[in-house]
């Protein structure tokens, strides 16, 4: 795969990354308007790189009536999301799902249904959420080092990305929905910068 660095073009704010060699030919790539917007096109070979949103599966997994939530490796103490991951070429969004629970939480699903799709724009992302019912005994993978079992009407949705969907699952269940706001070590982490986006 090509390196990645920002576009070069003259006053654009760049707050994403995108190859800087062509992957095809070797060719450094240059920043030019490509069907209404600025994109890394080879001028040698003529590859575009699109930069399209990539898929992520979100599950809001129930384990007996109990909302799983967990704590990835990288992130702060307090911070509690749902079991996400990228689908692998040739998989359903379903069948995605299902492997990501089971490698993320040795759960299995029993029953699973869409809850919506949701835009994250700040990190380039489709997020394709479901409702998960499971079971089995749950056993974190590396990546993952804290879980917690919370009751649905205990659960509190951040603003964006994976929020929104348990908002709307909530509200299907005409739980309350209490937003919280993220601590400002963790909105860095998720948020566009102030001069950015």
């Amino acid at each position: 795969m090509g390196a990645r660095a920002p576009l070069k073009t003259p006053g654009e704010i760049v707050t994403d990354y995108s190859y800087r060699f062509c992957p095809s030919c070797g060719h450094g790539l240059e920043g030019h308007e490509r069907a209404g917007q600025q994109r890394r096109i080879c001028p040698s070979c003529e590859w575009v790189h699109w930069d399209n949103p990539l898929p992520v599966l979100a599950g809001l997994i129930e384990i007996e009536g109990q909302i799983l939530l967990a704590r990835n490796a990288s992130w702060p103490e307090k911070m509690f999301a749902l079991i996400t991951g990228f689908m692998e070429r040739g998989e359903s969004p379903e069948a995605g799902m299902a492997r990501e629970l089971k490698e993320e939480t040795n759960l299995d699903v029993v029953r699973m249904g869409l809850i919506g799709v949701y835009e994250f724009t700040r990190k380039n992302e489709v997020i394709i959420a479901y409702h998960v019912e499971a079971t089995g005994q749950v056993q974190l993978s590396e990546e993952l080092v804290e879980y917690r079992l919370v009751a649905p009407h205990r659960l509190r949705p951040w603003r964006q990305g994976t929020g929104q969907a348990m908002a709307d699952w909530m509200r299907a269940r005409q739980l309350p929905v209490e937003f919280i706001d993220l601590p400002s070590s963790v909105r860095q982490m998720v948020e566009p910068a102030a001069s950015g986006e």
